[in-house]
């Protein structure tokens, strides 16, 4: 039996894991993979048996891998992203998640025919956007300006609210009716929101407080977090039910808008979870759906998805923002981005099985319609929303822009060599006369520290995708790669190699997971180029040709020439690195340093 348990364990994480490496390296939505991957393990070859495998404990475990997913997804919602949105969002939330709830009942009843109790309660449930799926598909969509702050926070705000009126259905289900539910459940659901949001809010208060005063060690913060959304989501949930989502997602937002500590660490500890818990929860409840109760060949079931998406969405968003300032491009945007994820399923799921318990076997037919829901959901728009962005002119394929960190003499020649080619350039520095000199070149200068999150929300990274940090710091250097790492990815961030810091020192090169990948040569220093730059070294285009390649460049202007940037026939932009081994093809561009002697 142990033996059993343990391989289940293992097959559950090593195929959430794998679907969602497989996912990266394919370009394709990792919800997908991961629902065909338990759909090959469950119902397919019978490797995995959720319920036998876990058995009571399986949907209170789902219950609390969601509440710590939320509270992740409300860290990274920020309040100085809807100073100028805020009223698009609140009107999606509120005005938005009634159309939805409204028409997806009214869509269930006639097309599927389902009765008006299911009706309604899968209409709820259809709230929920699922931060879960629409959280990953930004980032490999990518899309420019407030556009996708308005989905995210629409997607993370939206699933508590749907789980609210879940339970108003679910309540007036039991009680027998809706004259007699609406007694209990209106208050009910005022004191949700009200404990909800203060038990949130008491919870982020005591983690600030507990690190602000450092009552906790550095190797304890991340599990006394932990330990407080457990605290805050079942205390919400024993006051009152299904409150804890609500309470858990007001704590992330606090926290995510506190001056008082940082919660960089907690962050990333947080992200890293969410990856493992929706990995396994897709898994293993995908795995514990019998392929004979999917109904995958309903005819009445897939029009059902059709309707959401090509009917009922757009009519919600249109409906919600028609007086906003937002334009029609934006618009269809976010009509076109309403993926459900794993708290659709968790909360159906959840709903279900307590009215079957209750003799109320209807609303078993829900649980596989939902995850149909969901499949048919993410297959459209997971291979979509990057060309339909793109299209609407919201979002650039594969951004090969570069922003640098320092606008001084040089890194000045290196943006303009390449705004020339027509890459998109940023560049910050704190000083206001490189800032300034760079404006007057025509590149967007941002003034400010690269370190600053008031920067962070200031820059427009529309078709950049990758850093260079160039100042003659070593330590912001390394601090900047590392605070790009989670916009670029590892392989993205790039500093200039550090210097001794004394005559005769050597010098003492920082371990990889503390610093960014070294740019161009070993000796390519701050110190040592900008000594070059002051003797009248300059940034030259070369076209490589079959008779002319990187050899005859060095052979041509000396040893001392520095490769930069290599820019294929293709126009994909690629950067010299001390590890990397570029060989420029005829066709290609390569933008190098040369001395000026060697140049005349």
């Amino acid at each position: 039996m142990s033996e059993h348990l343990l391989i289940g364990l293992g097959a559950i994480i090593v195929l959430g894991i794998l679907a969602q490496w497989l996912a990266w390296r394919l370009h394709l939505p990792a919800i997908l993979l991961l629902l065909l991957s338990g759909f090959i393990a469950g119902p397919v070859t019978g490797i995995l048996h959720p319920d036998e495998l876990f058995g009571d404990i399986l949907f209170p475990l789902v219950s609390v891998s969601v509440a710590i997913i939320l509270f992740e997804g409300g860290l990274s919602l920020r309040f100085q992203e809807v100073r100028k949105i805020g009223g698009v969002i609140t009107s999606l939330i509120t005005v938005g998640a009634l159309v939805t709830w409204v028409l997806s009942s009214m869509a269930a009843s006639w097309i599927v025919g389902l009765p008006s109790g299911p009706s309604l309660l899968i209409g709820a449930v259809l709230v929920v956007t699922g931060p879960t799926v629409i959280i990953p598909l930004l980032r490999q969509v990518r899309p420019m300006g407030r556009i996708g702050s308005i989905v995210k926070w629409e997607g993370i705000v939206n699933d508590p609210i749907g789980a609210i009126i879940a339970v108003i259905v679910f309540e007036v289900i039991l009680e027998g009716g809706l004259k007699q539910g609406m007694g209990i459940v209106i208050p009910a659901v005022l004191k949700s929101l009200f404990l909800g949001g203060l038990i949130g809010l008491a919870g982020a208060g005591a983690i600030v407080l507990l690190l602000r005063r450092y009552l906790v060690p550095d190797f304890l913060q991340n599990p006394v977090a932990l330990m407080m959304v457990l605290i805050v989501f079942l205390g919400a949930n024993h006051i009152q039910t299904e409150s804890g989502l609500l309470a858990v997602t007001v704590m992330g937002i606090a926290l995510a808008n506190q001056k008082f500590v940082s919660i960089r660490h907690i962050l990333e500890f947080k992200e890293n979870l969410r990856v493992l818990l929706i990995a396994s929860l897709f898994v293993i409840l995908s795995a514990r759906l019998p392929i004979s109760e999917m109904a995958l060949d309903s005819v009445s079931n897939w029009i059902f998805v059709i309707v959401l998406i090509v009917l009922v969405r757009p009519l919600s968003v249109f409906i919600a923002t028609f007086r906003s300032k937002i334009s029609l491009n934006e618009k269809l945007f976010v009509a076109w981005m309403a993926p459900r994820g794993i708290v659709a399923a968790a909360v159906t799921s959840v709903f279900v099985l307590r009215l079957s318990e209750a003799g109320y076997v209807q609303f078993e037919p829900l649980v596989p319609l939902i995850f149909q829901v969901i499949v048919g959901t993410v297959a459209v728009y997971g291979l979509t929303a990057g060309p339909v962005a793109r299209k609407l002119k919201l979002s650039k394929p594969n951004p090969q822009g570069v922003l640098f960190a320092g606008a001084h003499v040089w890194a000045r020649e290196m943006a303009k060599a390449l705004s020339d080619l027509g890459f998109q350039v940023a560049m910050v520095d704190s000083n206001w006369s490189n800032v300034t000199t760079a404006r007057n070149l025509g590149l967007r200068g941002y003034y400010g520290s690269i370190l600053s999150e008031d920067v962070l929300n200031e820059l427009q990274l529309d078709g950049i995708g990758r850093l260079v940090a160039l100042t003659p710091n070593d330590e912001v250097n390394s601090l900047a790669a590392l605070h790009f790492v989670d916009i670029f990815g590892r392989g993205d961030v790039y500093q200039i190699p550090g210097g001794a810091t004394a005559k005769n020192e050597k010098r003492k090169e920082l371990p990889m997971h503390l610093r960014g990948r070294y740019l161009f040569a070993k000796d390519a220093t701050y110190a040592a180029l900008t000594n070059r730059f002051q003797r009248g070294a300059i940034v030259k285009r070369t076209s490589i040709t079959e008779e002319f390649n990187l050899e005859r460049l060095r052979s041509r202007y000396g040893d001392s020439v520095i490769p930069l940037f290599l820019v294929t026939e293709s126009g994909s932009l690629q950067l010299f690195s001390m590890e990397s081994k570029l060989t420029p093809k005829p066709g290609d561009t390569v933008i190098s340093i040369v001395d000026p002697v060697e140049e005349e």
